[in-house]
């Protein structure tokens, strides 16, 4: 029996946590609530991971700059109305103002009018001409069942959620993965017929970033256009932070401690404790625990490769992006890649190791759902674009001219700008190693196999041991599952004790 260094010592906690994003949060929020002793170390001087609101330093010298706000990370959360784990938790009831644009997500094109996913399906359905019908066919099954998608999408993978039971569920659930294999292969294009369509299934497609068509890829485009035609992708007032500091003032709250400016390098580095749980990549926490690390474990952590990257560049601007197509600046979010034809050249560019020219662009600008963002007339930008693994490229020409072709005079708004290449992301959030933003490849396989092909994936082989961060089911993304779902076998197999309710006042 492997047994922890740390806790070989009295513990003193009952929980520690490594790394306070969302996943580290959510399992840090559930032990608390069920009345252990929990301390979250994080490496960073700011806690939130990937769901930080912070000041650049940027326009530094332009009156009222000191007080506008860049998403570190995330910046749209489709997840925050839809995530078991977040609606459970009541972001609303705790003060936390959630945005949501009617104009979900836009796919600008260079020779016809904007294709607009619209919150409202039958508006989705109209705007799309002779494909509007396909459209509507293909996506109303589901949204009128969200919650079956949801748990279907952000499950464990292991076990058969509650929502999924019924035989009416279990034949919709068929239904969303047979399309899903559909939209995996080249048989994408059968559905659709004109590129207004295609193009905008593509582009929310590339959320995964990775080959188009793929199964993954067609995973995070069923999920994520679903909601879209739900709930919406909600932009927090104020900044991602705004989920970020809820989940910490609950964990105070329930006697809950956060340590900034602790990097962990080995499980020496550890406070005595009966339990761990690692929002972590799978590669840190084989660094981590090393030494007392099964063989199988350890090989199955190590094996586990990375995808392709995503570089990012904040910009600051003197006002709205100029959009050729005047409904886009209505829009949350925007996927800029042109046709889909265009977006699977750069994609595979991307996957065989080439930084495209014109590579796939998302952005996403706060002010548009959130007014308080815009400061003393500077408004915050936010923008990435997928590079190969490792890319040491500063990216913020190739995102400008992707912009500038769709919003002529762009140029002329932005006050400043910065890049993070992807070489440096990992310097930001030690789990995007190489830029690598899901935390891990993200395939078909890799659904299940996340990070190991094992029946407890959040089990490291060590008792009272876990991984909880986005390298374990169900993937990417702000929704705490993966944390929820780790915290859930600690209490039950290290402590004896139920799941509490996430609910305030509980």
């Amino acid at each position: 029996m492997h047994q922890p260094p740390a806790a070989r010592r009295s513990p003193a906690l009952d929980a520690v946590i490594v790394g306070s994003g969302p996943n580290g949060l959510a399992a840090a929020v559930t032990l608390a609530r069920a009345g252990l002793s929990v301390e979250v170390l994080e490496a960073q001087e700011t806690v939130g991971g990937g769901a930080r609101t912070l000041n650049l330093g940027l326009a530094a010298d332009r009156p009222g700059a000191s007080a506008l706000l860049h998403d570190v990370c995330s910046a749209v959360h489709p997840m925050a109305l839809a995530s078991p784990f977040l609606l459970d938790f009541d972001l609303a009831s705790r003060g936390v103002e959630l945005a949501v644009p009617e104009l979900s997500y836009a796919q600008p094109l260079d020779d016809e009018p904007a294709a607009l996913a619209w919150r409202d399906l039958d508006r989705t359905t109209a705007g799309l001409g002779a494909d509007g019908p396909a459209w509507k066919r293909f996506f109303e099954p589901f949204a009128d069942h969200i919650e079956e998608i949801v748990w279907l999408s952000l499950g464990d993978k292991r076990s058969l959620p509650a929502a999924l039971r019924s035989p009416a569920a279990l034949a919709r659930s068929t239904q969303f993965m047979a399309r899903l294999f559909q939209q995996g292969t080249p048989a994408w294009n059968l559905p659709l017929r004109t590129e207004p369509a295609r193009a905008l299934f593509a582009g929310v497609a590339s959320h995964a970033i990775g080959t188009l068509p793929s199964p993954a890829t067609a995973a995070a485009a069923m999920l994520l256009a679903t909601l879209a035609h739900g709930a919406g992708w909600p932009i927090p007032v104020g900044g991602s932070q705004a989920i970020t500091d809820a989940l910490a003032a609950d964990l105070a709250a329930h006697g809950g401690t956060i340590r900034t400016g602790v990097l962990i390098e080995t499980a020496a580095d550890l406070p005595p404790a009966r339990s761990y749980l690692l929002d972590t990549s799978a590669g840190t926490a084989a660094r981590i625990w090393d030494a007392s690390l099964p063989a199988t474990a350890r090989a199955g952590l190590t094996r586990f490769g990375h995808g392709d990257a995503a570089a990012k560049v904040d910009f600051v601007l003197s006002g709205p992006v100029p959009w050729r197509d005047p409904e886009l600046t209505a829009a949350g979010t925007l996927h800029l890649g042109g046709t889909r034809e265009q977006m699977v050249a750069a994609e595979a560019e991307v996957t065989s190791g080439r930084l495209p020219e014109r590579p796939v662009v998302l952005v996403s600008d706060p002010t548009v759902a959130d007014p308080s963002r815009e400061v003393a007339g500077l408004r915050p930008l936010w923008t990435y674009a997928h590079v190969p693994a490792g890319c040491p490229v500063d990216v913020t020409e190739h995102i400008t001219a992707q912009i500038e072709r769709f919003a002529p005079g762009f140029r002329d708004v932005i006050v400043d700008s910065a890049c993070v290449p992807a070489s440096e992301m990992s310097e930001h959030n030690e789990n995007y190693a190489g830029g690598d933003i899901a935390a891990g490849t993200v395939s078909l396989y890799r659904m299940v196999a996340r990070p190991r092909l094992t029946w407890d994936p959040y089990s490291l082989g060590i008792p009272g041991v876990y991984l909880c961060s986005a390298a374990t089911p169900p993937g990417p993304g702000v929704h705490g599952m993966n944390g929820w779902f780790a915290a859930q076998r600690a209490l039950r197999h290290v402590f004896g004790l139920p799941v509490p309710s996430l609910a305030p006042g509980r």
